[in-house]
């Protein structure tokens, strides 16, 4: 079997340092069936984001896709070239921010800029890296950011 298909697709420990941005290459357009069935199966039952007669008398004037499908899109986005394979653990997401909304139609893909990293004291196999990962509309717009840490998988030994 081809050892190369074995390896993990993101980035180990190593290939991480400060100052790397990865623009991803996954790109994904919010349909209207999306953003239905993200809300209503997490329960929310937010005129804004199911109910084109609500939606149209706000200052959006249609419905906003949820923010919480935006959050887990922009990470999900990330993953091949990031942390597929390579991820142990999510440790936590922090300075979630919306600053445009996105709308049914709208083509999202991601950037993540690396901030920080650091060896775990507790685990020799791995690290903690911080990124920003942002979510960036067709018409150029930062849409959601966050900073995301997570423990990463150092490479291992002898797979140069």
């Amino acid at each position: 079997m081809n050892e190369d298909l074995n390896r993990p697709q993101g980035r180990y420990l190593e290939e991480l340092t400060p100052g790397t941005l990865i623009r991803h290459r996954v790109t994904r357009t919010v349909t209207e069936a999306d953003n239905v069935f993200f809300t209503t199966m997490t329960m929310n039952p937010q005129p804004l984001h199911l109910d084109h007669e609500y939606a149209a008398g706000t200052e959006f004037g249609r419905p906003l896709v949820n923010s919480l499908l935006t959050l887990s899109l922009l990470v999900g986005l990330s993953v091949h070239e990031l942390t597929l394979g390579t991820l142990v653990a999510n440790l936590g997401l922090t300075d979630v921010t919306f600053p445009k909304p996105v709308f049914h139609g709208d083509t999202i893909h991601a950037e993540s800029e690396v901030l920080e990293v650091r060896e775990s004291r507790s685990r020799p196999d791995a690290g903690i890296v911080t990124v920003e990962h942002r979510a960036i509309n067709q018409r150029g717009e930062i849409v959601a950011r966050c900073k995301r840490t997570a423990l990463m998988q150092r490479r291992p030994a002898g797979t140069e």
